[in-house]
């Protein structure tokens, strides 16, 4: 159990864990891209953002960053419904290879809602890869091309995630005590 001032934290998913599988994604990325095709890769701000930057050193291809602020949760443990897209996209997508990094995917109305954006733009391929996928909760069907891993229907928190923008510092996946 990790504490801090806010609440305690339970460990669900190890560091371990979430570094062995980054490495197995960066690979099946790595071989799911031809050898000089570059990719841009999209991280959707805020929770991915320890993801992406851990990703991106497992890719063995030439990569573009760019960000996109996407948001459905605001304070709250559920998302809204409603999508609030930053400053829109204002990066060059038009015949690149674009790889979507999300932190999770849970009802599925965020990322339905930029891949239909990124795709008026004409990219040559698209792709999604989200740290966690809970199915459970998904209104909206979406196609995620790279996993880390499946999770029940549970509220967490940590590696990027937040709660109230708490607890994105853990270096594991964590469950929140209340």
């Amino acid at each position: 159990m990790f504490s801090m001032e806010k609440e305690p934290v339970r460990e669900f998913i190890s560091a371990e864990a979430i570094g062995r599988r980054i490495a197995e994604l960066g690979s099946a990325i790595t071989a799911g891209h031809a050898p000089a095709a570059e990719l841009v890769v999209v991280c959707v701000l805020k929770g991915p953002f320890i993801f992406a930057a851990d990703l991106v050193r497992h890719i063995g291809r030439p990569i573009r960053i760019e960000f996109l602020r996407a948001s459905s949760y605001g304070s709250r443990r559920t998302s809204s419904g409603e999508l609030s897209l930053g400053c829109g996209i204002d990066f060059e997508v038009a015949g690149c290879h674009v790889l979507v990094v999300e932190d999770i995917v849970d009802t599925g109305l965020t990322l339905s809602r930029i891949v239909e954006e990124l795709r008026m733009l004409a990219p040559a391929s698209l792709k999604i890869c989200a740290l966690l996928d809970k199915p459970s909760a998904r209104q909206v069907a979406v196609d995620i091309d790279y996993t880390g891993f499946t999770i029940p229907p549970l509220y967490v928190v940590g590696y990027g995630l937040d709660d109230a923008e708490m607890h994105r510092e853990l270096p594991f996946i964590g469950i929140p005590a209340r």
